[in-house]
C-alpha cells in the first residue's frame, strides 16, 4: 500500500500538494490529518467525495510499503504516523519548500525554498504533461496563494508567479479562489483580540519591535492565526506572537507572524516542536506555561538572530545643518551648496526644526529671504532611532508624509536618512 500525508493543521498548499500528489501517484491513498484549517474544513464539506480521502484511523501501518511526505518534513508533524517511524523497509518519498534539517530519512527528496510547496510539484506535472481539471486548477492556485500571500510574501520566487500563470492558464477560478481564501472571523475572534489589545505587550530586539501577547482559551477557537495577523497589523510591529492558554487542556498553542525576513518564524516554531514559514508558524506545547514560553521565544530571537541592517547603516553623516536665527537666503545657499532638499534646524545641539526646500515656497517677496530659519521652519520634528529597521524608518515618512528623518543615539544627532538613502536599500542597490 502506497500512502499521501500532510501536516497536522492542513493548509490549503497541504491540501493541494496532496491532491497534486495523487495525480503523480495515482496508486497511492490520500490521508488527510483529522486537524485541519477551519477555512480547508469548510472547502472540504462540499468537496471531500471528489477526493476520495482517507484518515490516518482507516490505514493499516503494517500494510504500508510508500510514504508520500507532502508539505512536512518532521515526524511530529504527521498525524498518528509514529509506527512508520522505526521501518527501515519503507520508502519514503519527500516533498517539501522549506530548507531545513529533517529527522525524516527519505529514500528520494525534493526540498527547494520556494514559496509554496504546490509549486515544487506543479513543475513536476508540467514536465509530466498532465492535464488538470478547472476545479484542481482552483485549488492548487488557492494554496498557491495562501502561502505567499497572493505573492506578496518575502518568500515567494518567480516560479511560484509562473505557477500561478500557468493554473491561471487552466482555468482555476479567482471568484471562487477568494471565497476559500476568505477569513472565518465571528465573535470570539473579536473577543479574543480585543483582550490582545488592551496588554500590547511591546518589546525591542534587536532593532526590531516584536509584540508579544498572552491570552486564555477554552476550547476550541478556530482562526486564531488571524487574530494574531490583525494584532500585528493593528499594533504595526515587526513581528507579533500569541500564546494561547488553553486552560481545560494544560497546553499552549502559539502563533507566530513576522514581516521581517531576518524574523524567522517558522524556524522559532520548529526550535519548539512546530513548523511554518518564514512569515507564519505555529506549535503547540504540553505542560508549560505562557510565561515559559514568552520566554523561550524571546531567547530564540535575542540569541540567534543575526544583527540586521539598521537606520544607522543608511544614514548620512555628518549631517549639514542651520541654526534657527540664521537668515534664510543663507540657509538656501547652503541647501544648494550641499546638494540637499533639507536639513535640520539645531539651537545648542537640540533638533527644534526642519528647514527644507518646500518652506521655501511660503516666500513671496525677495524681503522675506531676510527672515530667519524660525519663521519657516516646520518645527514638528519626527525622528527615528540608530538601531531601527530601515522599514519603521519608512513606515515614519509614509505617516508623516516627510522625506527625512533625524537619526538620533543616546538622546542626540547621530545623522540624518532620507528616501532615497531607504529606496537604495530596498532595491537592493547597496554596495558589496
Amino acid at each position: 500500500m502506497r500512502i499521501i500525508t500532510t501536516h497536522k493543521n492542513t493548509d490549503f498548499d497541504a491540501l493541494a500538494s496532496v491532491v497534486a500528489a495523487t495525480i503523480l501517484y495515482p496508486d497511492a491513498l490520500p490521508v488527510l490529518p483529522n486537524i485541519i484549517n477551519p477555512n480547508v474544513k469548510a472547502f472540504l464539506s462540499i468537496h471531500k467525495d471528489m477526493f476520495n480521502l482517507y484518515s490516518p484511523d482507516e490505514i493499516d501501518p503494517d500494510k504500508v510499503t510508500s510514504l508520500i511526505i507532502v508539505d512536512a518534513n518532521s515526524w511530529s508533524r504527521l498525524e498518528k504516523m509514529e509506527p512508520l517511524k522505526k521501518r527501515d523497509d519503507l520508502e519514503i518519498i519527500l516533498w517539501d519548500h522549506h530548507l531545513k534539517n529533517t529527522d525524516i530519512t527519505p529514500t528520494w527528496i525534493c526540498q527547494e525554498e520556494i514559496g509554496a510547496n504546490i509549486t515544487l510539484m506543479i513543475r513536476q506535472l508540467k514536465a509530466q504533461h498532465k492535464v488538470l481539471t478547472p476545479m484542481q486548477a482552483t485549488l492548487f492556485l488557492t494554496g498557491l496563494y495562501e502561502d505567499t500571500g497572493n505573492l506578496t510574501f518575502s518568500s515567494s520566487k518567480a516560479e511560484d508567479a509562473s505557477a500561478a500563470a500557468y493554473l491561471l492558464h487552466n482555468k482555476a477560478d479567482l471568484k471562487i479562489l477568494n471565497s476559500l481564501l476568505r477569513p472565518v472571523y465571528g465573535e470570539k475572534q473579536k473577543q479574543i483580540l480585543f483582550e490582545m489589545l488592551k496588554n500590547e505587550g511591546r518589546t525591542r530586539i534587536n532593532g526590531y519591535n516584536i509584540a508579544f501577547n498572552r491570552v486564555d482559551i477554552s476550547g476550541h477557537v478556530g482562526n486564531l492565526s488571524l487574530v494574531v495577523q490583525m494584532y500585528k497589523e493593528i499594533l504595526n510591529v515587526d513581528a507579533a506572537f500569541g500564546i494561547f492558554n488553553i486552560t481545560d487542556q494544560d497546553k499552549c498553542f502559539v502563533i507566530g507572524r513576522s514581516d521581517s525576513e531576518n524574523i524567522n518564524v517558522g524556524a522559532i516554531m520548529r526550535r519548539m516542536g512546530g513548523g511554518g514559514h518564514p512569515g507564519a508558524g505555529s506549535a503547540m506545547l504540553k505542560n508549560v506555561s505562557p510565561d515559559a514560553v514568552q520566554k523561550k521565544i524571546f531567547s530564540f530571537i535575542e540569541g540567534e538572530q543575526k544583527p540586521s541592517l539598521q537606520v544607522s547603516d543608511l544614514m548620512t553623516c555628518p549631517v549639514y545643518s542651520v541654526n534657527s536665527g540664521m537668515a534664510m537666503e543663507t540657509a538656501a545657499y547652503i541647501l544648494r551648496e550641499k546638494g540637499c532638499t533639507g536639513v535640520p534646524v539645531i539651537d545648542d545641539d537640540k533638533i527644534v526644526g526642519i528647514i527644507s526646500r518646500r518652506d521655501f515656497k511660503k516666500i513671496r517677496k525677495d524681503s522675506q529671504l531676510k527672515s530667519p530659519v524660525r519663521a519657516y521652519m516646520n518645527t514638528r520634528v519626527i525622528t527615528v532611532e540608530a538601531d531601527s529597521s530601515p522599514m519603521q524608518a519608512v513606515n515614519l515618512m509614509v505617516k508623516h508624509d516627510i522625506g527625512r528623518l533625524p537619526v538620533l543615539k543616546n538622546g542626540m544627532m547621530a545623522g540624518i536618512i532620507t528616501r532615497s538613502d531607504v529606496m537604495v536599500y530596498f532595491y537592493d542597490m547597496l554596495p558589496d
